[in-house]
């Protein structure tokens, strides 16, 4: 038996790139392909007219798979009630017989180690592995009865809504941030703000000054890829690895050795801020873990104001100027330097005392619910190939 003849359909995804119009229906692009559940935070939107021409072959629905052909290859989300989507560009759509297999035991099976090696081990590309639309269909297949497989799965699920709750309240605790970010320091409503005189726009006391006069950009290193050894201890953390407010620990690339002439800063720690300086430019997140080096293109920002920091980077108004600071090249590229010369308004130091005093708790929260879903995900990732195996019984 092969994958095929438990599905309804598997239909390849359209073959063409269709750009972000920042509302309507969510495309799914490769990364938005999770391990089991779609990763919408950040999510490129399209029009109902597109979302209809990208439909045409097979319209998405409850139940269905998301598979990511390419960029991360192998990679498989179940498609859940409510999530109208369409599929971006290297993904396929599997349509699970609800009568010959549980769907959400499907997602799961694909990625067991033994099905990703099926997958994979026949993956072909130069630069980036890309599994066929006939590997896909014609892959051996052995399933256990339904019944079985919705334990299996319900099994597997409650380590995915771990995750996924650990993530809201990580959502919940950025939202918080941000929301106290811009009353005090855009809307100037921080405490005591009554007594403040305003001058120009500007609050007492408050000085314009440029970033780096507060705050370094410090650039990562060059690594060479002929060093990199699966077998090593060391991450390199690359611009795929930071995400806009979440770091991406997985998928990175390792080395052994930390080579002779590497800055020291390049060691990152729980609590380091990064951004991100080329592709989607100004892009930051929080590092949770430890033993992970910077690479080129991306920078440390360091400063005794973290939770100012990070917040100040996380602004729209900070976003849009980099941003613009980065257009005109074919690929957006954001210079340290010439990003340390913007000039930014930075409140009276007890201002950012109290800051510091109420959101740097937030932050310490953030991380340590990071490090849960890291532990979460190995632990499901352990366990995955021991119930589909039949090693664990159910």
């Amino acid at each position: 038996m092969v994958l095929e003849d438990v599905c309804e359909l598997i239909a390849d995804c359209p073959h063409t790139t269709a750009p972000d119009e920042g509302k309507g229906y969510p495309l799914i692009r490769t990364p938005n392909v999770g391990k089991g559940r779609l990763l919408l935070e950040g999510v490129h939107r399209v029009s109902k007219d597109i979302y209809d021409k990208r439909n045409m072959r097979a319209i998405p629905q409850k139940d269905d798979i998301i598979f990511a052909r390419e960029a991360p290859a192998g990679n498989a989300a179940l498609i859940r009630e409510g999530q109208e989507v369409c599929l971006g560009q290297r993904t396929v759509l599997i349509r699970p017989d609800c009568e010959k297999v549980f769907p959400e035991y499907l997602v799961y099976y694909l990625l067991a180690p033994e099905q990703q090696y099926k997958l994979l081990g026949t993956a072909n590309g130069a630069t980036v592995a890309h599994v066929n639309l006939p590997v896909i269909r014609k892959m051996p297949i052995e399933l256990p009865d339904i019944d079985v497989q919705q334990k299996i799965a319900g099994y597997i699920s409650i380590y995915d809504d771990l995750i996924e709750n650990n993530q809201r309240q990580i959502k919940l605790l950025e939202e918080a941030a941000q929301r106290l970010y811009k009353e005090w320091f855009v809307d100037f409503k921080f405490p005591e703000y009554e007594k403040v005189s305003i001058k120009d726009n500007v609050p007492e006391e408050w000085t314009k000054e440029r970033i780096d006069s507060r705050i370094e950009l410090l650039s990562g290193y060059a690594f060479k890829s002929t060093e990199f050894d699966s077998s090593g201890e060391y991450k390199i953390v690359t611009i795929k690895n930071v995400k806009d407010g979440q770091f991406d620990g997985d998928n990175v690339s390792r080395i052994i050795e930390i080579p002779d002439r590497m800055p020291e800063h390049c060691k990152l720690g729980n609590g380091d801020i990064l951004l991100s300086l080329t592709g989607n430019v100004g892009r930051v997140c929080i590092v949770n873990g430890e033993k992970y080096l910077l690479n080129q293109r991306v920078a440390k920002l360091k400063s005794d104001m973290p939770a100012f920091t990070y917040c100040l980077f996380r602004s729209r108004d900070l976003f849009v100027e980099m941003n613009n600071l980065a257009n005109g090249a074919a690929q957006q590229n954001l210079s340290p330097i010439r990003t340390g010369k913007i000039e930014v308004l930075f409140p009276t130091k007890g201002l950012i005392s109290l800051f510091e005093k109420n959101v740097q708790p937030m932050i310490d929260r953030i991380i340590v619910l990071n490090k849960e879903i890291v532990k979460l995900k190995k632990t499901r990732d352990v366990i995955l190939p021991k119930l589909m195996s039949g090693k664990i019984e159910v």
